[in-house]
């Protein structure tokens, strides 16, 4: 094997031209120089070189820079022959302008390309560019930074999320800080949003493991140029498979069919009861799975969700729903009793219409938050409610899923938690509903729409 074979010693060279010498020689036989001679030592000082390369090499009058491409080149330069001071033969050459003037010494600041540059004075063998003296700290750069890796680090480093635990370790792809490992927040465990005069906030709550509520914000304007306001809450059923999906879904579909119904003159109520159906529709293609996929996953039930939602023109109140997510009126002057304005589906409702329980009673028994309706492919029968009223005086909706009125169920109690001014102030009010709720416990997830009453004039907004 080769790496077995002895290593033989390796030929003396011409120190003119490099050519190989025979022992004896006292003449180059292709250069002629006089081997005789022997070439003044360099002063004393540390070589400094950029490629691991320390080997001494003649020094040159005047001490100019220059980078020897070959030995055969060496031969237009013999040891001694001064030459011209600056810069030649350095690849980069437009970023060497700033060699300073000064014998022995060179500002290389910049340059680009250079192969072995290193600091001092004096003429390496094929090694490169180097200097025989000792190096001056932060006098000279030596080795220009590449733009394009800096321009690639800038990128990554803007891109790269920080943990929101320890401010300094960058988030992978799964969610969790490569620093201290902490789960990281999704983009849905809390969210905010203000369309014009009307807010939502949604939260993950304290308990769960993720957001499974959706909203839908809008505004619009009816055929006569009257403003209307759409808010559309939905809450995933967690028993079922994909609930953040099909909220989601579920109140894309319906805020989108509202928006384009009231323009064209549909009545908000009809609108109400079209954008509910479409809302069915979406989430009941989210159940289109393969056969295989049940026979996998028989247990698994079909992606669930439950809506309610409000239309808020210049005299007209309407809301509609599915489910037990509730919708509140609260007047702003609190001269006259806040309402509720849904009436849910679920176990304790029913117990209470057919007088078997009081409404506390109901409430408090462990079967009370069971549905009896709600969107999805496995629902019994879908029965969109829908209600219209008109309010002799202003005030707010506020819609919402069990996630607060658990906390504040009776009207009474979400008109004692709603702040004042929250007309005039839709985002800061459902952010303190959302509050209450965390405060209380944040057994669920918490989502919470404030639309004022009567709608304002477009362009109206939060002050």
């Amino acid at each position: 094997m080769m790496s077995q074979m002895p290593r033989q010693a390796a030929l003396p060279t011409c120190p003119s031209c490099a050519e190989p010498l025979d022992a004896g020689d006292r003449f180059c036989g292709a250069c002629g120089y006089d081997l005789s001679v022997v070439p003044p030592s360099p002063d004393d000082h540390p070589t400094l070189t950029m490629n691991g390369s320390a080997l001494p090499a003649p020094a040159e009058a005047g001490g100019a820079v220059r980078e020897v491409r070959d030995d055969r080149r060496a031969q237009e330069a013999p040891p001694g022959a001064p030459t011209a001071p600056g810069v030649s033969g350095v690849s980069g050459g437009p970023r060497a302008a700033g060699v300073s003037g000064s014998p022995g010494t060179a500002d290389v600041s910049g340059v680009s390309g250079v192969s072995g540059v290193a600091a001092g004075s004096g003429v390496s063998d094929v090694s490169g560019v180097r200097f025989d003296r000792p190096a001056e700290p932060d006098e000279y750069a030596l080795q220009a930074p590449d733009p394009r890796v800096a321009a690639e680090a800038a990128v990554v480093a803007e891109s790269a999320k920080v943990c929101v635990a320890c401010r300094a370790g960058r988030v992978d792809d799964d969610g969790y800080c490569e620093n201290c490992g902490h789960a990281q927040p999704r983009e849905r465990d809390h969210m905010e949003l203000e369309s014009g005069p009307i807010a939502a906030v949604s939260d993950r709550g304290l308990r769960h493991h993720r957001n499974e509520d959706a909203f839908g914000l809008g505004c619009t304007a009816l055929p006569d140029g009257t403003p209307a306001l759409v808010a559309i809450v939905c809450d995933g059923v967690s028993s079922a498979t994909r609930p953040d999906d099909a909220s989601l879904a579920a109140s894309k579909a319906a805020s989108e069919t509202l928006l384009a119904a009231l323009p064209q003159g549909t009545h908000p109520q009809q609108a109400m009861h079209e954008a509910i159906v479409a809302a069915s529709h979406a989430v009941n293609a989210l159940a289109g799975e393969p056969a295989t996929a049940r026979e996998h996953a028989p247990h698994q039930n079909a992606p669930a969700c439950t809506l309610v939602g409000s239309v808020v023109t210049a005299g007209l109140l309407v809301v509609g729903w599915v489910g037990d997510s509730r919708a509140y009126w609260v007047p702003a002057d609190r001269s006259s009793p806040p309402a509720r304005l849904t009436e849910d589906d679920s176990w304790a409702a029913q117990m209470v219409a057919a007088g078997l329980m009081n409404e506390a009673e109901a409430y408090a028994d462990e079967r009370a938050h069971a549905i009896t309706g709600w969107l999805g492919a496995d629902a019994y029968e879908l029965e969109p409610h829908t209600a219209s009223f008109k309010p002799d005086r202003p005030g707010v909706v506020v819609v919402c899923t069990d996630g607060l009125w658990n906390y504040a169920e009776a009207a009474e109690e979400m008109a004692g938690v709603v702040p004042p001014d929250a007309s005039a102030r839709p985002l800061h009010s459902a952010r303190v509903l959302v509050g209450h709720a965390l405060d209380g416990g944040g057994h669920d997830n918490v989502t919470v729409a404030v639309v004022p009453f009567p709608a304002p004039a477009q362009g109206a907004g939060s002050a």
